[in-house]
């Protein structure tokens, strides 16, 4: 028998094998490298957000620094109105900048689940937050199949007391570590909205989930999308960058 077909045959026994806790863990892992492979240690992006509704559509150019899985910076480039509104988030806590009043606010835990700049997604969705990874348990309850790849569908079930508003999540992550969708549900397990990738292509020398949307249930004619315009992994980031004082600093 071929050196390949023993490999598989192995695979195969050892996944049938696995007990509910392997599986768990293996779940686990998964999502946190598919968090990792996205933001990378560090990095700096370009975005341009689409707001669309039936009867008008925004757009905003959004530059993007990030480093780790808890610290983020967004700074509004365009349309000149909401230039230099900016947001700081590290760990938990959250800030917003507003340079017509000049003026930084905390954002309380109990606004983070809401809409960021009028868009679908919220506080917490644009920053990536890592309470995905902290406050959830997660299992492989599927698979698929896109473009030829495997795809895991995985339930992620809020831990006990945890500070999450979601009562489930349902992740469908491809083999090579793509994001394809992100659900969420409310308490009684009813979908709320969901986030799918539409376009993949080449971005700072890895595949990248391009074109992302986020559209709540039953509005179908409502969503947000963020389109990479261009995207850097770093090695990392200075501590001076991510502080209140930066937050404030004018950009060109």
């Amino acid at each position: 028998m071929k050196k390949n077909t023993w490999i598989s045959l192995l695979a195969f026994v050892f996944i049938s094998s696995s007990s509910p806790s392997t599986l768990a863990l293996n779940a686990n892992q998964l999502v946190e490298d598919s968090f990792n492979y996205v933001r990378g240690k560090a990095s700096v992006s370009t975005v341009m957000m689409t707001i669309h509704r039936p009867d008008w559509q925004r757009k905003m150019t959004i530059r993007a620094w990030t480093r780790g899985q808890k610290e983020s910076l967004f700074y509004i480039d365009a349309p000149p109105k909401d230039h230099g509104n900016g947001t700081l988030k590290k760990g938990r806590e959250m800030w917003m900048y507003n340079p017509k009043v000049n003026r930084v606010i905390k954002v309380p835990p109990s606004m983070m689940s809401q809409s960021w700049m009028g868009s679908d997604f919220s506080n917490n969705d644009l920053s990536k937050s890592d309470s995905l990874l902290t406050d959830y348990t997660h299992s492989i309850i599927g698979t698929e199949t896109d473009d030829g790849k495997n795809v895991y569908v995985i339930k992620s079930m809020p831990k006990p007391d945890a500070p999450v508003i979601w009562g489930m999540q349902r992740l469908k992550i491809r083999e090579d570590l793509i994001w394809l969708s992100q659900e969420f549900f409310d308490e009684d397990l009813k979908p709320v909205k969901e986030m799918t990738t539409l376009e993949i292509q080449m971005l700072a020398g890895r595949l990248f989930p391009k074109v992302w949307r986020m559209r709540k249930a039953e509005e179908k004619g409502k969503y947000t999308l963020l389109n990479y315009k261009s995207l850097i992994f770093k090695s990392s980031l200075p501590d001076s960058f991510f502080t209140l004082a930066n937050l404030r600093k004018p950009r060109r």
